[in-house]
């Protein structure tokens, strides 16, 4: 794993210090590295906004754009690695090879696009990128009966591969056969501009391969055993009309702060008289890892989704409060804002921390630093087996000791913690980081107290982002005080918000139109006018994302970025609401 100050230095979007400055250079040196990063690419002659830097040779592109708009697939390797392929390419990174640009991983990615034929040029901040379309030879298909659909492209060549709105642009020229036999399958295709598109199921699989060249799109089987039809606009969708005519309201429109035109999504309904109930939305098999926003919201049956808190996009890891049904399955962090609520009522606002301590049989206390999080720093931190089904360290020297009951069952030093500990429920697992070491020996009873700082943290489910914006109508930005870099704090950028006007919950995503999008300021006066009384800010940048009825309808960047965590919408059923909110854990 990479030292401390490496992983702080990659937590994406929210770096607690300014990122680490390009190595020292001569004036006319500075002036070149300056000119050798940009926030366009052109794809093909289509632009879009996204991140791109030029540093000694090498090219670094964040992987959003490597996926969603080039057509790489992404697999995750032990210790934070990556293995990326393309067109039979193969790009395999450690944890140390891939950097932080703004808000998003980047990777190096020269030596993988030389390869398959990718033409770059530089146009001030502009970076084209180009592979020319060729014709496409043929299409085959087979049905896989419950699996689905297999759709095999035969191309003439490598093609860059862009997805988007429901759509995959491809890099291909296809003729009236082929656009004849794409609308038999379903995918409804047009050509325009030497791309080819076609309308496919969000939870289609796709590959492409060489030798000879070719696009896979796995399409997924519908109930009856049929590949499944593309998902129908959402506000179509019978569950949300319904639930719109007791009081649900979704819009989507254009507002203005200052200079600026921004696209407002909102979800808006009071949870009294709706019948969604509001939960975060985690992965079933612990805290590391990474999903869809769809998968998420798929797993929780959830109707609605937007994206959760802060996440490390590079070991995969939580880094902020999250609580459910009196679970503590991640702390809080650095004092940042968390919104915390229980079934059928409105969420309170606040910043919020975990005030905890194992007092010992000499009446000594010692601080818990943190529980259940990606956010390391020197002394204890808490792990239970809502962080999975094992633990191993995250830092390069830890000990610790397991316990269960209040009871010490085994003491770990660093040898034997890093083959790694299994978590089962009950159980606590103390780790000791940055050289600390404890006293504590098997046997040896100790007492866990823990308080949360704010009454927000006393709530059955709770979610942490930052920083506070809004509360009880008054602007209360202190991005500063919550850990933020001045950098993130006066970034433009695609935004996704809870919040309440004191009568209706709100979910909101906010993107600019031909901007960046709204700095955190600008995101604050601009709810204030919207008639908020409190927000928080949640993840933004390209983990905005907004899911209606199963589509994913707002991408913050234009891709569908994986993240951690989420907020979702759940239909309330018999039973369900305040008797299982209050369910009290044994390991919280």
């Amino acid at each position: 794993m990479a030292p401390l100050p490496a992983l702080v230095a990659l937590l994406p979007g929210i770096p607690l210090t300014p990122p680490p400055p390009l190595p020292a250079a001569a004036p006319q040196e500075r002036r070149r590295s300056a000119a050798d990063q940009g926030t366009t690419l052109t794809i093909n002659g289509r632009p879009q906004q996204a991140r791109w830097l030029m540093e000694a040779g090498e090219l670094w592109l964040p992987l959003e754009v490597l996926e969603g708009q080039l057509g790489m697939s992404r697999s995750d390797s032990p210790g934070g690695g990556l293995e990326i392929e393309w067109f039979g390419e193969e790009l395999k990174l450690t944890a140390g090879q891939q950097r932080s640009l703004d808000d998003e991983v980047a990777v190096p990615v020269m030596g993988l696009l030389k390869a398959v034929g990718v033409d770059l040029r530089r146009k001030g901040t502009d970076l084209e990128l180009r592979l020319p379309a060729k014709p496409l030879a043929s299409v085959r298909w087979r049905d896989q009966g419950i699996s689905g659909r297999r759709v095999v492209l035969d191309l003439g060549g490598p093609a860059l591969v862009r997805s988007g709105d429901g759509r995959l642009l491809i890099g291909t020229e296809a003729d009236r056969t082929e656009l004849y036999q794409l609308k038999g399958l379903g995918l409804n295709p047009s050509q325009q501009g030497g791309w080819l598109s076609l309308q496919v199921p969000e939870q289609g699989q796709r590959l492409t391969l060489a030798g000879p060249w070719r696009l896979v799109l796995d399409l997924p089987a519908g109930k009856d055993g049929t590949a499944t039809a593309p998902s129908p606009a959402p506000e179509r969708d019978p569950r949300l009309l319904a639930l719109q005519s007791q009081g649900l309201k979704l819009e989507r429109r254009i507002g203005r702060i200052g200079a600026r035109q921004v696209l407002i999504n909102s979800v808006r309904l009071d949870p009294q008289r709706v019948p969604l109930e509001l939960r975060p939305l985690n992965r079933s098999d612990g805290m590391q890892g990474l999903s869809s926003l769809s998968q998420l919201a798929r797993q929780d049956e959830a109707l609605i989704a937007i994206n959760g808190g802060y996440f490390n996009r590079v070991n995969r890891l939580p880094l902020g409060a999250m609580r459910e049904q009196g679970r503590w399955l991640s702390g809080p962090i650095l004092n940042r804002g968390a919104a915390g609520w229980s079934a059928g009522e409105l969420p309170s606002f606040d910043r919020l921390m975990l005030v905890e301590s194992l007092e010992d049989s000499n009446r000594r206390r010692w601080p818990v630093a943190s529980v259940n999080s990606g956010y390391v720093q020197k002394g204890l931190a808490r792990y239970t087996a809502d962080w999975g089904r094992s633990y191993r360290p995250i830092t390069g020297s830890e000990m610790g000791v397991l316990m269960r009951e209040g009871t010490v069952q085994q003491r770990l030093e660093p040898a034997a913690l890093k083959r790694g500990v299994s978590l089962a429920p009950g159980d606590q697992l103390i780790v000791a980081r940055g050289g600390m070491s404890v006293p504590w020996q098997p046997g040896e009873r100790l007492t866990l107290h823990s308080r949360p700082s704010s009454a927000v943290g006393a709530k059955p489910n709770v979610l942490g982002g930052g920083p506070l914006l809004l509360q009880r109508g008054r602007v209360v930005l202190n991005g500063t005080a919550e850990g933020f870099s001045s950098g993130f704090i006066g970034q433009g950028a695609p935004r996704t918000v809870i919040g309440s006007d004191g009568r209706q919950l709100w979910l909101i995503t906010l993107q600019g139109v031909n901007n960046p999008g709204p700095t955190l300021m600008e995101t604050a006066l601009l709810l204030r006018q919207e008639g908020l009384q409190d927000a928080l800010n949640l993840d933004g940048g390209s983990s905005t994302g907004l899911v209606l009825a199963d589509v994913h309808t707002v991408k913050g960047r234009g891709v569908a970025a994986s993240i951690h965590n989420g907020l979702g919408l759940v239909p309330r059923s018999a039973g369900t609401g305040e008797a299982a909110a209050s369910v009290a854990a044994d390991n919280r």
